[in-house]
């Protein structure tokens, strides 16, 4: 089985329960984040036994542990691993599947997010192909998804570049620092400032709020254990300003950009 043909839950699986063998710490991350090997083990074996072995060759992960976590004065200590899994399920949720797998699980260095790295080449990021007609979808979606989960840090080197079979693809990352119950959005992604929002990115926006007021998929569980309660309430809030106003929202006063963009 080629990689390319693991399924979301497949690759949460085998995030979930692989073992890690750390190969190094990243450069340039504010917090610490190690780049590890997935290995697979009785555990992938017996949970996934329709896996082959050697199809499990060369998948490597982020590992962001909490207690690697530099301390915020408006994010609560501790928590920046956890809101990273919360951005990966609503990501998921909405289908739009912008975020890479992610688990949050027990490794080396304690509890931490763990999340499969994409290939990508790091000259690549939103400023190089911004206005990309290719891309608008996905562009557009990704400002949706930093609005409802009040993204404070998205920055141009946020959003990966995968080059792969022919096929490019955007992948997002690092979302430590969202779901503030204030509104803290921080984005280089402004191009599509006070156009309506396509009537297919709403759908999926209303199916979404009705996952989570449902629980379907034990989601709102979930979000609960990641998130405090008053946390998940201004979500819900989000979610229900950006189906009744309709368009993307505009640059408001005080910070709206990030530091530095990239």
């Amino acid at each position: 089985m080629a990689r390319h043909e693991l399924s979301t839950a497949d690759w949460l699986q085998l995030l979930q329960v692989g073992t890690l063998d750390v190969k190094g710490v990243l450069p340039w991350s504010s917090n610490y984040s190690f780049l590890v090997d997935i290995c697979p083990n009785t555990a992938v074996q017996e949970t996934l036994p329709h896996l082959k072995p050697n199809s499990l060759t060369d998948i490597r992960a982020v590992y962001k542990p909490r207690r690697g976590e530099r301390p915020l004065w408006d994010f609560t200590q501790g928590t920046l691993c956890q809101r990273e899994r919360a951005a990966f399920l609503v990501s998921h949720a909405l289908t739009w599947h912008l975020i890479p797998p992610t688990v949050l699980r027990e490794a080396e260095h304690g509890t931490g997010s763990v999340q499969l790295f994409i290939p990508h080449d790091p000259e690549a990021h939103y400023f190089t192909f911004e206005g990309e007609p290719l891309f608008k979808e996905a562009l557009q979606k990704t400002v949706l998804l930093d609005i409802i989960i009040n993204n404070a840090d998205r920055k141009a080197g946020h959003v990966l570049l995968e080059e792969k079979e022919g096929q490019d693809r955007l992948w997002l990352i690092d979302h430590g620092i969202c779901f503030h119950t204030e509104h803290k959005l921080r984005t280089v992604i402004w191009e599509f400032a006070g156009e309506p929002i396509p009537p297919k990115l709403l759908a999926d926006v209303e199916k979404f709020s009705d996952k989570l007021a449902t629980n379907e998929a034990g989601l709102r569980s979930e979000l609960q254990s990641l998130l405090s309660q008053i946390e998940l309430e201004a979500l819900q809030k989000r979610i229900m300003r950006v189906l009744s106003q309709g368009h993307f929202i505009s640059p408001g006063p005080g910070r709206h950009y990030p530091w530095p963009p990239v």
